[in-house]
């Protein structure tokens, strides 16, 4: 029997991964009678991750959290067996504000989201990053997980990065002893350093609405922050990855996490490489792809894992704007954008389903 993995990313703003899966594959099916599809949608650490872990059969967990400016979200993690997958975008993410809150941002719901798997008897927690509102240093996690941020007056300070500016103290003292036991695992693609030009208010401010003056007051805050930690014996402001979502990793790299290329941690979570031996094709993709793609990106990874292999990949995505010669020397084989069979780029926006259907049941025809 013809078999077929399908591992797609999700379609940003327009479809989830778990349905671009399903509509590749009955589409498949349409075109090639009794083929054996295999779905498994993935992510990179952002966005989605949590959703993929589930696809894989992953539990999921729902809970309540703090939101970026603090009202409650309900949200949730995945769980299997000891690991935990917790997702910042879920509960600290940019899509979940109506109006950006650069200085006041927090990471608050994340470490909440921590303490809930640590109790439910998780051991080992798998934090995504992408997607973050914040440039909160991690400050947020750090006081739901029980350290205290306190001013000269030995007063808290409020959420958000903008306070830390009026960082006097970091009391760690009350942190949550299970941490010194858990195994963190950071899933980044991102290698940027707590501070300076490369780090987190200069590079990811803007993103999150921080205008010129924001991330020079993000900077010096970031900067405050830093120098109290380093005055209690922890450097760790230049660990690659520490500016990752506004400095999130800088407060997990306190904790003692390490970290891991996104798509490297959802290979291994969703177990797709187990899944490719014997598998004739691979289809994967994305709602853009593009030069992005090639820098770590999700079908790009898992594009090298099927060649790797030599099983030929093809790709599906909203639009692809690569060429033939850039796509064969990152592992794929083709590549097909919905604007092949549909030129109305509206529509292929409003409409991505049925056309991802049309898109792999030509697929389907050429190649199996």
């Amino acid at each position: 029997m013809t078999r077929v993995v399908v591992a797609p990313d999700k379609f940003k703003g327009t479809l989830a991964a778990d349905a671009v899966a399903a509509a590749i594959a009955a589409g498949l099916r349409r075109g090639r009678a009794g083929v054996e599809v295999l779905e498994c949608p993935i992510a990179d650490g952002g966005d989605g991750t949590v959703a993929a872990a589930v696809a894989a059969g992953f539990a999921f967990v729902p809970a309540r959290a703090s939101g970026p400016v603090g009202e409650p979200v309900d949200t949730g993690y995945a769980r299997r067996g000891d690991t935990a997958v917790i997702e910042l975008a879920a509960v600290s993410g940019l899509a979940l504000l109506d109006e950006l809150a650069p200085l006041t941002a927090t990471t608050l719901g994340v470490g909440e989201l921590m303490r809930a798997a640590l109790d439910a008897g998780a051991s080992r927690l798998v934090l995504g990053l992408g997607g973050s509102s914040s440039t909160d240093g991690g400050t947020g996690l750090l006081r739901a997980l029980g350290a205290r941020l306190l001013d000269a007056d030995g007063a808290e300070l409020p959420p958000g990065g903008a306070a830390l500016r009026r960082l006097a103290r970091v009391d760690l003292d009350g942190l949550d002893p299970r941490l010194r036991e858990v195994e963190l695992l950071v899933a980044s693609d991102v290698d940027n350093p707590l501070l300076g030009p490369h780090g987190a208010a200069a590079v990811y401010g803007p993103q999150k609405g921080a205008s010129a003056e924001d991330v020079e007051l993000l900077e010096s805050a970031l900067r405050q922050l830093a120098e109290v930690v380093r005055g209690s014996g922890v450097d760790v402001a230049n660990v690659p990855g520490a500016g990752a979502a506004g400095g999130t990793g800088y407060a997990l790299a306190m904790l003692g996490a390490s970290f891991r290329p996104g798509i490297d941690v959802v290979l291994e979570l969703t177990g797709l490489t187990e899944k490719l031996p014997g598998a004739d094709l691979l289809i994967t993709g994305e709602g853009s792809l593009d030069e992005q793609t090639l820098r770590g990106k999700g079908p790009a990874g898992i594009a090298a894992a099927a060649a790797e292999r030599g099983i030929p990949v093809v790709a599906l995505a909203g639009r692809n704007t690569l060429s033939p010669d850039t796509l064969r020397s990152a592992g794929f084989t083709a590549a097909y954008g919905l604007t092949a069979i549909e030129p109305d780029v509206q529509r292929c926006l409003t409409e991505p389903g049925p056309l991802l259907e049309r898109l792999a049941e030509r697929v389907a025809r050429e190649y199996l």
